[in-house]
């Protein structure tokens, strides 16, 4: 991914490219862990937490923004 406004790079293995691609093709961040939750198996709160942080450092480097639809 490229942020255009500082042109830098930024990376994700294949798990946090399978969580950004939903994420951003979801209603909500809820929805997209109702759906990779069911994807991966893995501890709810486990991928709950690494969810969310994803979106914190998404949110930090300016790769996206959150809307109240």
């Amino acid at each position: 991914m490229l942020n255009l406004d500082n042109e830098r790079y930024y990376g994700l293995d294949d798990v946090g490219s399978r969580m950004y691609s939903v994420l951003t093709s979801s209603e909500s961040i809820e929805a997209a862990y109702e759906l990779l939750v069911r994807e991966y198996k893995v501890e709810g709160e486990l991928l709950r937490s690494d969810l969310l942080m994803l979106v914190d450092k998404l949110l930090e480097q300016g790769l996206v923004e959150i809307s109240n639809k």
